[in-house]
C-alpha cells in the first residue's frame, strides 16, 4: 500500500455507502480499510433509502468530526441537507456512474487517491443550490432530463455505465414535446416555448456536460438554460455545445445568469436536483453561497 501522509491527529468520520451505486461492492471493503489504515476512526452505515440519509446524520453529529460520502451524485444529493443542518464537512469517495460532483471538484475517481484527498485534509468552501427547500450540488433540471431520469434504470447504469446516460438521452430527445413557462429573474419576466430548463450551480453535470464554460461551484452564482429549438436538427448541434458549455443563441439555447429564478408552469412539471427528482413547479431558485466545507484536492 502506498505511504500517505497520516492525519496530525485521528478523526471520526461517518462512512456513508450507498449499497446500490454502481462500485460499491467492488470497492467497499478497499475504502474501509485504506480509511483505517491512514487512522480514521469509521463508522459505518449503509441506509437502504434516501430519505434516511439525513436522519443517519443528524444521529451521529456530536459523535463524528467529518461525513464520507461514498456513492455518486444520487447518493450525495440525498445527503446534502443533512450535511448542512448539522454543519458537518463532507469528503467523497466516487463510486457512482457520473460522479459530477467529483469531477467539478478534481477528486480522482480512483479510491486510492481520493482516500488520499481526505488523508491530506484540504478544505473548500462551496456554493449549494437551492430550490422549494431542497439543495443541491450540480444541477436542478424541467424537462427532457426529467425524461431521461426516468429512462435510466439501477440496471442499465450498473451495466453501461456513463453509456447509459446517452442511450437514455437519444430515447427520451426522440420523443420530447415542448411546454411553456415563465421565468422570473431580477424583475424581468421571461415567456418561453422550452424542452428543458436547467439551473446549474456547479460546473458538470449529466455524466460530464456542463452548466457554463465558466462556471464554478464557488462563483455565487446561479447559470440557466433553456432549450428552446425551433427546428429538429438543432438538436444535433445543441448536444455538442452542451458538452462545452459554451451554448448559442442562434441554436436555441436561451441563458440566464444570477442568484435568484422563479420558474411558472401552466400545470406542476417534476424538478430533479442532481438526477433525483425531488420537487415540481412552481419553482423557487437561488443560490447558498459558501454553504458547505468540502475535502478536495490541494491547489496546485
Amino acid at each position: 500500500m502506498a505511504n500517505f501522509p497520516q492525519p496530525a491527529h485521528p478523526k471520526t468520520a461517518l462512512l456513508l455507502i450507498n449499497p446500490h451505486a454502481r462500485k460499491t461492492q467492488k470497492n467497499l471493503s478497499q475504502v474501509v480499510y485504506q480509511l483505517q489504515a491512514l487512522d480514521f476512526d469509521i463508522i459505518q452505515e449503509s441506509p437502504e433509502h434516501p430519505q434516511e440519509f439525513t436522519s443517519t446524520i443528524q444521529r451521529y453529529k456530536d459523535q463524528v468530526d467529518f461525513v464520507i460520502v461514498g456513492g455518486g451524485d444520487g447518493t450525495l444529493n440525498a445527503a446534502v441537507d443533512g450535511l448542512v443542518e448539522t454543519g458537518l464537512p463532507l469528503a467523497i469517495v466516487p463510486l457512482g456512474t457520473a460522479n459530477d460532483l467529483a469531477r467539478t471538484l478534481k477528486i480522482p475517481a480512483s479510491v486510492t487517491e481520493a482516500c488520499q484527498i481526505i488523508a491530506c485534509g484540504h478544505q473548500q468552501k462551496i456554493d449549494l443550490g437551492w430550490v422549494n427547500g431542497k439543495h443541491f450540488f450540480n444541477v436542478a433540471s424541467l424537462g427532457l432530463s426529467v425524461k431521461i431520469t426516468r429512462k435510466l434504470t439501477k440496471k442499465s447504469k450498473k451495466h453501461w455505465g456513463a453509456l447509459a446516460y446517452v442511450w437514455a438521452a437519444i430515447q427520451a430527445t426522440l420523443t420530447a414535446r415542448p411546454f411553456r413557462a415563465l421565468i422570473e429573474v431580477d424583475s424581468q419576466i421571461q415567456r418561453v416555448k422550452t424542452l428543458q430548463i436547467a439551473v446549474g450551480n456547479g460546473k458538470y453535470y449529466g455524466g460530464g456536460m456542463s452548466i457554463a464554460h465558466d462556471a464554478t461551484i464557488d462563483d455565487q452564482r446561479l447559470d440557466l438554460y433553456s432549450l428552446e429549438i425551433k427546428h429538429w436538427w438543432q438538436i444535433l448541434w445543441v448536444w455538442l455545445t452542451l458538452r462545452t458549455g459554451k451554448h448559442r443563441e442562434e441554436l436555441g439555447v436561451r441563458t440566464v445568469s444570477g442568484s435568484d429564478f422563479q420558474i411558472y408552469t401552466s400545470k406542476p412539471y417534476p424538478i430533479n436536483t442532481d438526477g433525483e427528482i425531488t420537487t415540481w413547479t412552481p419553482a423557487h431558485f437561488r443560490v447558498i453561497p459558501q454553504a458547505l466545507t468540502v475535502l478536495v484536492p490541494q491547489p496546485k
